[in-house]
């Protein structure tokens, strides 16, 4: 989504940055393990797809993306560069063409020493805030493998409810709805974010 391509969004634990190709090396080796493609229903792409589908992702107006960095670890030194920093990605997809106030989101943790300590929870959370704020989402979906217990528990402490399970997909789909007394506990759970401007190439704290 070119919407987001300059914006960075600095929290305690995560910083989201767009998702861009000096991100995709990295992306790519998280996506050969076996177990991240399961619980992501993905397939292997070979390096050249998945820079084609980083593009994609960046152009399309229906999809949201943004890399997951540890704050801690990006603002520990200067220079210190995105792709050593990378712990996961989270993204929105606005696929419903008949109620374009509906986003579909997902997190990954895929980096295994990041797992665990709230960096999906951050992560979620501000990226429904910004499907609120700058996209005008007042309702999200996910989508979550039956097998994937750390995300259904995610997304449950979220209020998020089941409101459907396939046993074809083997996946569960949880909703919820902004109401106005949800959307100030959104905001007041992410008080703390700073939105900044994103500079491609450089990752030094501003």
């Amino acid at each position: 989504m070119l919407l987001n391509q300059n914006t960075l969004l600095l929290g305690k634990k995560v910083v989201l940055v767009p998702y861009t190709s000096e991100h995709v090396p990295r992306y790519h080796e998280w996506m050969k393990s076996e177990e991240l493609q399961q619980l992501t229903a993905s397939e292997p792409l070979s390096l050249e797809q998945e820079y084609t589908m980083q593009r994609s992702w960046q152009e399309d107006a229906d999809k949201c993306t943004f890399i997951i960095l540890d704050a801690e670890k990006w603002q520990a030194q200067p220079g210190t560069t995105e792709e050593s920093c990378m712990a996961g990605d989270v993204n929105l997809f606005l696929t419903d063409p008949g109620d374009p106030a509906v986003g579909e989101i997902e997190v990954m943790i895929a980096e295994p020493s990041c797992r665990g300590r709230g960096f999906g929870t951050e992560a979620v959370l501000m990226m429904m805030s910004y499907g609120v704020t700058k996209l005008g989402l007042t309702k999200f979906e996910a989508k979550i493998g039956q097998g994937n217990e750390p995300s259904i528990h995610l997304f449950q402490k979220l209020h998020f409810e089941q409101v459907a399970v396939s046993s074809v997909f083997q996946e569960m789909t949880l909703r919820l709805a902004v109401s106005e007394p949800m959307r100030q506990w959104l905001l007041e759970q992410t008080s703390h974010v700073a939105e900044k401007p994103y500079r491609a190439g450089s990752a030094e704290p501003h």
